[in-house]
């Protein structure tokens, strides 16, 4: 399939990633639970039918939880620096340096998908000038795919992190032309209670469900 996988993520080191997770977990615990959702999704998309794969990453990798586990699977990854300032910045350049081929964007929030998910979601940008975008269930959103990096532009001026962002960024996006093909909607994790939704969907032997068993028991 000739689109190119966007994966943007943090570096999930302790005391910066999943703040609002560390708040009730710790912030060992929730610096692991995210380095799981990373590897989890890094496993997906390296599974999944994409022609090239992009890690566009902010943060010191080398005080990352799970730090050997992560280099060993962004190995096979072409790695960029995320660049800009603010979130929408970030994207937007991140879009840039993946481009070529169309771009499916996901982040690392969302360890339940599959390679089979990807694949579905993503070979709808083999279709002429399509766009994908899918929605979370707190209203932001998990993926986004884009024919071309130029569209990414329309993300500068969508507020992040909100209740509409996801409503927001189609608005935007059809505002620039774009033919817009809604996903799955899928549950993102941020908070605890996210934790044992998120794991119950994911397979036994994920990281991300071993590592909410260990965290968060009330899964079990």
């Amino acid at each position: 399939m000739k689109v190119t996988a966007l994966v943007v993520a943090k570096s999930p080191v302790p005391g910066l990633a999943k703040t609002r997770l560390a708040a009730t977990l710790g912030n060992a615990a929730a610096a692991d639970i995210a380095a799981a959702a990373l590897l989890d999704t890094l496993d997906a998309v390296s599974a999944a039918d994409f022609d090239h794969r992009v890690v566009a990453i902010t943060g010191d990798l080398d005080k990352a939880s799970r730090r050997d586990e992560l280099e060993a699977a962004l190995a096979s990854y072409t790695v960029v620096r995320q660049r800009g300032d603010g979130f929408a910045e970030r994207l937007i350049h991140a879009h840039e340096d993946a481009s070529g081929t169309p771009v499916f964007q996901i982040g690392m929030d969302t360890p339940q998908v599959t390679a089979e998910l990807l694949d579905a979601s993503a070979i709808h940008l083999t279709e002429p000038e399509q766009s994908v975008l899918g929605l979370a269930e707190d209203g932001g959103w998990w993926a986004l795919g884009l024919p071309n990096a130029a569209l990414a532009q329309s993300l500068r001026d969508v507020p992040m992190s909100t209740p509409t962002t996801g409503a927001a960024t189609r608005t935007a996006l059809e505002k620039l032309g774009a033919r817009v093909r809604p996903l799955t909607v899928l549950r993102d994790v941020d908070h605890e209670s996210d934790v044992q939704y998120v794991a119950a969907e994911c397979a036994s032997g994920s990281r991300f469900r071993a590592a909410a068993e260990r965290y968060v028991p009330r899964l079990q």
